[in-house]
């Protein structure tokens, strides 16, 4: 993450960064971006250290559209069981030309939290453009172990989008899908696991 803010976050204008699952279980990156002069607001299903704000959802945050300068993930998708609906909720509240930086793991072992449902590859991030509409600016996965042993055993795959603005087809689209998911009776789920 700190690779990331380097290179992507040195000619922009701080702003705001908004860290899904943000919960300090194993450190925060919290210093990384107040070195930076922006404004961290952590974000998490429970109070505890590190959040600043609680989603009673994974799927449904208390923000507005295009209200965030960066979102970030790390290390938590693959603790959501439905994690392709926290992806759209975090490209909803990401700002035109905003970015999001993603790393989560493409092996290890489970280590549930409550639950540790996925792992992650290239094909994984390319499908999150396509499903969110942002572009990939950059995609890896650590195929060799890493020296550091707190992050070796987790091939972290790492993942840079900008949001754009939609064409008027996918605006179109958008729309439709959500008409007639209200109409058909669809919602979102529901989370039966608490931590």
């Amino acid at each position: 993450m700190e690779d990331l803010a380097r290179r992507y976050l040195g000619d922009r204008i701080p702003g705001v960064v908004l860290d899904v699952g943000s919960q300090d279980v194993n450190g925060s990156y919290r210093p990384i971006f107040d070195a930076l002069g922006w404004r961290y607001l952590g974000l998490d299903r429970e109070d505890g250290a590190n959040v600043d704000l609680v989603a009673r959802s994974s799927y449904r945050f208390p923000l507005r559209r295009n209200s965030i300068d960066l979102v970030i993930t790390g290390q938590a998708f693959e603790h959501i069981e439905y994690f392709w609906l926290t992806w759209l909720e975090m490209v909803r509240v990401t700002r035109i030309n905003g970015l999001l930086f993603v790393i989560a793991p493409s092996r290890g072992v489970e280590h549930r939290h409550p639950v540790d449902c996925w792992r992650f590859y290239q094909d994984g991030l390319n499908a999150l453009a396509k499903w969110g509409g942002v572009p990939l600016l950059e995609g890896t996965t650590d195929w060799e172990r890493h020296p550091d042993p707190n992050s070796g055993e987790w091939g972290d795959t790492v993942g840079v989008f900008r949001k754009v603005r939609p064409s008027w087809k996918r605006r179109i689209g958008t729309a439709l899908i959500g008409r007639v998911g209200v109409q058909m009776g669809l919602h979102v789920p529901t989370e039966p696991h608490s931590k």
